[in-house]
This record gives structure tokens, sequence and C-alpha cells, in this order.
């Protein structure tokens, strides 16, 4: 095995630790109280799918489908920083609803419930998984 194929490898774990702890860890935190928060669970399992999909069969339908799944991840953690930014300043402005845009926007982002970073752990583990299968040679000759 090549070097790069050995990186590829390591990407995939990475990936696959990523998703087994993410998706543990939304689930203690009860992540699907609202049909909004089910999407990142529906995203890690379908990852996990497509993920254990291209271990076994790698080939050029695999590398398409992870790169969906991991282009919809990045779009998943933006959506989310954002839902969680709104749920943080909603709650900041029932404490104080006069308080000054840039007090709002600090302590958003310090907020702990919901943390508005959070999200952002979708979007590494799709940049991850698009990693792991840039100019994957299963696309060799390939116009994609």
């Amino acid at each position: 095995m090549t070097a790069l194929g050995r990186l590829r490898g390591g990407l995939m774990a990475v990936l696959a630790f990523g998703l087994a702890g993410s998706f543990v860890e939304l689930l203690l935190l009860a992540h699907y109280e609202e049909l909004w928060q089910l999407s990142p669970l529906v995203l890690i399992g379908a990852a996990a799918i497509v993920a254990a999909w291209h271990q076994a069969r790698p080939g050029a339908a695999t590398v398409r489908a992870l790169r969906l799944v991991m282009i919809l991840f990045i779009v998943s953690g933006i959506a989310g920083i954002a839902l969680h930014m709104r749920g943080a300043a909603q709650f900041q402005l029932e404490i104080d609803p006069s308080m000054a845009r840039w007090d709002l926007v600090k302590k958003t982002l310090r907020a702990q419930s919901p943390p508005a970073l959070a999200p952002g752990v979708m979007m590494q583990l799709g940049l991850i998984g698009l990693a792991a299968v840039y100019r994957h040679p299963a696309l060799e000759g390939d116009d994609t």
C-alpha cells in the first residue's frame, strides 16, 4: 500500500471515530427533541453506511456518494451554527430585551446551551471525509 493509500485509510478511520463519537454525544444530549435536531443524526447514519460501503467496495459510485454526504455535512454544520446562534440569542434577549447588538453577539458565542459553534464538528467531519476521497484513484479517467 502506498503512503497516500495509508493516509486515506487513516482519514477514513478518523472519520469513523468522529462519526461514532458525535452520534453517541448527540444521543446522550437528547438531540432529537425537535424535528430539525434529527438531521445530524440522520446524516451521521447515512455517512456511516456510505463509508462502510466505500471501505468494502471502493469505486467511483462510493466516492461520489461519500462526497455528496460530506458536502451535506458542511451545509448541515453551517445551518446548525445559525440555528444554535439563533436559539442562544433568543434566550439572551428573553433575559435582557434591551441588550445591545454587540453584547448579544458576545453572549451568544459564549453560551453553553445551545453551544453556538458545536455544529462546527459536522463541518470538520465533512472536510475529513472530502480529504479522504480527494483525487481518489477510483475516479481516474472520470470527468467528475
